[in-house]
């Protein structure tokens, strides 16, 4: 659901990734660091053109301690924004909408009060989360009933799109639409809501039908109300601390939280698959197999997330300026799963990873191994 932040140093200047990575030593090197930081365990599978790699370390099942294995699916959280994005680009170059038309337009009278007003935010707005909408995953009530140990009693509560943004609502926005940058939640399950009112099918339907089966990306799911991971797969942990990603005290208790009522995320993240699912779908949408032309440069035009830092946000699609060259793709976290998949510009080398536990751990050491061969 929530995005985490990229943190690999800038380059002065940037260059294509090309180098084929023949010894992944360094890239299985910073796996095992993760896991000895105190996550249970960790996946990386990495695809350039015909090769593919995987990387493991820790444990699936903290109990069995059985490993990790590659055909295992897990949550990805908020990568769910690039599915729904890239469905949204397809239905304006078929004509079915515009970037520029209000949300208003589409949901009347859904996104106002407390100095919201959906008259004034259009789609682009929303999908590159320039629009202020207030983020309902800030909403402390939320945190404390889905992130803290309240979650316990709530895992299996069914959250409908219009609750989320009802909640949202009670809210102020954070700034004027257009002014400035900020993640929000809210914004890609208005999203979803738009799709199936320009569609008549959910979001759900469209991602199936327009990426999933055409890309024979068997392993990916959409589950709604389903509580319960499909097989095969391993365990997701959290601490429970009150924030997603929060860092987890040592000796703290770790919680079981595989099965939730992923409903909280909805279009914002609830979507299960795996890493080579994840690999497939990226390189296929970076090398124009998704898209038309003027849609993915749509997608890939980007606005900056604040000073300081190496990236940039186009439409459900954050580029990370590396030290090794431009890197695309979405991060995402969810109760007891934190997942990263990157690309190049080119879609030829892709990498994707998943932590099954939801505090401390970088990838960054991950990223720079496979990407930089170091």
């Amino acid at each position: 659901m929530l995005a985490t932040t990229f943190a690999i140093p800038a380059a002065a200047e940037s260059k294509t990734v090309t180098d084929a990575r023949s010894d992944h030593r360094a890239a299985q090197e910073a796996i095992d660091a993760v896991v000895e930081g105190g996550v249970p365990g960790v996946v990386a599978e990495a695809q350039q053109g015909r090769n593919t790699w995987f990387g493991r370390a820790g444990t699936a099942d903290l109990n069995t301690g059985a490993p990790r294995r590659a055909e295992d699916r897990y949550r990805v959280g908020s990568i769910t924004k690039t599915f729904i994005a890239t469905v949204a680009l397809q239905l304006e170059a078929e004509g079915k909408l515009s970037l520029d038309d209000t949300v208003d337009h589409w949901l009347p009278g859904l996104v106002r009060g407390n100095g919201h007003d959906g008259t004034h935010i259009t789609l682009r707005q929303i999908l590159n989360h320039t629009s202020g909408i207030y983020s309902y995953t800030e909403d402390e009530g939320f945190k404390r009933r889905e992130f803290s140990t309240d979650f316990l009693r709530h895992r299996y509560d069914t959250w409908t799109p219009r609750q989320i943004v009802e909640l949202a609502m009670t809210h102020r926005p954070d700034f004027a639409p257009g002014d400035r940058w900020q993640y929000s939640d809210t914004n890609y399950i208005l999203a979803g809501m738009v799709i199936q009112k320009a569609t008549g099918h959910t979001y759900a339907h469209e991602i199936e039908r327009r990426i999933l089966r055409p890309l024979h990306m068997d392993s990916t799911t959409l589950p709604g109300t389903e509580s319960h991971m499909p097989r095969p797969s391993g365990r997701a942990y959290s601490k429970l601390t009150g924030n997603l990603g929060g860092p987890g005290e040592p000796g703290s208790v770790t919680y079981d939280v595989t099965g939730l009522n992923p409903s909280l995320a909805g279009a914002a993240g609830e979507i299960v698959s795996t890493s080579r699912d994840l690999n497939r779908f990226y390189r296929a949408l970076l090398s124009g197999k998704l898209l038309k032309p003027r849609q993915l440069k749509e997608m890939t035009t980007t606005v900056p997330v604040g000073a300081g830092t190496n990236v940039s946000y186009g439409l459900g699609l954050m580029k990370l300026k590396s030290a090794c060259g431009d890197l695309w793709g979405h991060s995402g976290g969810i109760q007891g799963s934190v997942s990263n998949s990157l690309v190049t510009a080119n879609g030829e080398h892709a990498l994707s990873i998943n932590f099954n536990g939801d505090w401390g751990g970088s990838w960054d050491r991950i990223v720079e191994a496979e990407f930089c061969g170091k």
